[in-house]
């Protein structure tokens, strides 16, 4: 899907959500943060606001992509009839979200999508842990690789060592996303990755995205604490602590919400990636230490 349009949220948005940082996180605080808006693409082009068919069919399309979202965290579809008000989309959610976050994600997005994009014949918007594409039939594509947004931490990693651990880590994120069906998340050494491909990329094309993906936080975010590159194909996102993180639980519910990295980016991205890691660099520990 072509949009290469990239919308940056305030950083007051992000601040107000992540301003938690200090003393002990919860878990069902940072749960809710799945249905937080990361960015949002829209083509310039709209589609006549008198033609009630292209209303209609992006509508029965959202209404086709919500009743799948209980069962799958993937599903692409399309709708209408007619060659000139057709429309395909998709959605996806995080690998490590339940069918019922997913669903809960997926839900806020037609409504995010109108107020967002109007009457746009293409767009996306992405959530932390979910995200909608849409397009009008015969809109024109682009690469899978083609970078739709980018966010490197201004604070940089201080002497040396850590571009080495950063690099192992990728190396490990680039196999593991191939043999973990397009989803994968790990650490080496405080440094926590995690990467996601389009539910229905071939495993030979999620690990060749994958890997222009570390290529890029490579030469562009160099030392960044973090970052995070989403193409249109992939994502991918990782952050640094060198003191490590604290081993005491964080309270909560919800089996799924400590695993992994959430997606967060914008304009305080240091800040709130890292409250998630702190989540899934816990979740690590404890998994080490034979607590589930």
């Amino acid at each position: 899907m072509g949009i290469p349009l990239k919308t940056p949220l305030n950083p007051l948005t992000i601040l107000s959500v992540f301003l938690i940082i200090s003393g002990s996180l919860s878990v069902s605080t940072i749960a809710a943060d799945y249905t937080t808006l990361v960015y949002k693409g829209c083509s310039k082009q709209t589609f006549p606001i008198t033609d009630g068919l292209y209303t209609q069919s992006l509508s029965a399309l959202f209404d086709s992509l919500l009743s799948q979202s209980t069962k799958t965290r993937f599903f692409k579809t399309q709708s209408g009839n007619g060659a000139q008000t057709s429309f395909s989309g998709l959605f996806q959610c995080r690998g490590d979200l339940s069918n019922g976050d997913c669903n809960n994600c997926v839900r806020k997005l037609p409504e995010m999508a109108d107020s967002l994009c109007g009457k746009a014949i293409s767009a996306r918007i992405q959530l932390y842990g979910c995200y909608i594409m849409y397009e009008i039939s015969g809109f024109p594509q682009i690469s899978g690789v083609e970078l739709l947004y980018k966010s490197c931490s201004g604070s940089q990693v201080q002497g040396s060592g850590f571009e080495q651990r950063r690099d192992t880590a990728f190396a490990s994120l680039e196999s593991g996303v191939v043999s973990g069906n397009g989803f994968y998340a790990t650490t080496y050494e405080s440094v926590y990755v995690l990467a996601q491909c389009e539910g229905d990329l071939g495993s030979s094309d999620c690990g060749d995205c994958v890997k222009t993906s570390v290529q890029r936080a490579q030469v562009e975010c160099g030392s960044s604490v973090s970052a995070q590159i989403y193409l249109h194909k992939c994502f991918l996102s990782y952050a640094y602590y060198p003191n490590g993180v604290n081993r005491k639980s964080s309270s909560g519910s919800g089996q799924n919400t400590g695993k992994t990295i959430a997606i967060v980016v914008g304009g305080a991205a240091g800040v709130g990636f890292g409250v998630i890691c702190l989540m899934f660099a816990r979740s690590l520990m404890k998994k080490r230490d034979g607590k589930y």
